[in-house]
């Protein structure tokens, strides 16, 4: 198999498109869209929108490369049992399970927990329905990425410094390269956003790479 390179921090990362998917994090209406589970709470969704552009690109790169792609939504039963307490008194304002104006939040089958309409999944492309932060996390992404001989993840989405690198953290525990471009992800904190993805590249990649939308579409076509 022929070997690619993306450009990245901390150094450039080989890798082969047959072995290469993108995953999209969370892009779902609750986090990114007015009036869903991310403003209940008093942030600025703009923050995040601003990953919504860019993402689309690697999106279209990837298809066009014919890679895997896999979209990632966290959400609940409608019951909330796999919603552990630790989890569902967290939000300070408004909580998960409660009515919004997109349905109850971050309840699978509601208006909010779905993805937004610029990012949604192509028909036979994975969608993975996950209960935690990190989408390896009560899932079968695993089984998924073996059956394709995945090797190399790029990974996009929000928020940043939550399920982003709390999967990219499960990759590398799994063994897989990952590489986030970092203006296809997003925060509703910039300095958590800089902050995190300076320790994801840290100490030669401790945990992945960083790069850029671009860099990805590029190295993809080449």
């Amino acid at each position: 198999m022929p070997q690619k390179l993306f450009h990245a921090q901390p150094f450039p990362l080989s890798f082969e498109s047959q072995t290469t998917a993108l995953v999209v994090i969370d892009m779902q209406r609750d986090f990114v869209e007015p009036g869903g589970f991310g403003e209940a709470l008093g942030n600025d969704v703009s923050l995040v929108r601003s990953a919504i552009v860019p993402c689309g690109k690697v999106l279209k790169a990837a298809r066009d490369a014919k890679l895997l792609v896999i979209h990632t939504r966290e959400g609940h039963r409608a019951d909330l049992a796999d919603c552990p307490p630790a989890k569902l008194t967290r939000g300070g304002k408004t909580f998960i399970g409660t009515d919004g104006p997109m349905g109850r939040i971050l309840v699978r089958g509601e208006a909010g927990h779905d993805i937004i309409p610029e990012l949604y999944p192509a028909f036979g492309e994975p969608i993975i329905d996950k209960p935690g932060k990190g989408a390896f996390y009560e899932t079968d992404l695993q089984l998924i990425l073996q059956n394709h001989g995945i090797k190399t993840l790029i990974v996009c989405g929000v928020t940043t410094e939550v399920c982003v690198t709390t999967t990219v953290r499960e990759a590398n525990d799994r063994g897989y390269e990952c590489i986030i471009p970092a203006d296809c992800v997003g925060s509703y904190f910039p300095e958590f956003q800089k902050s995190a993805l300076e320790m994801i590249k840290a100490q030669g990649a401790i945990f992945g790479w960083v790069s850029d939308a671009a860099a990805i579409v590029d190295g993809l076509r080449a």
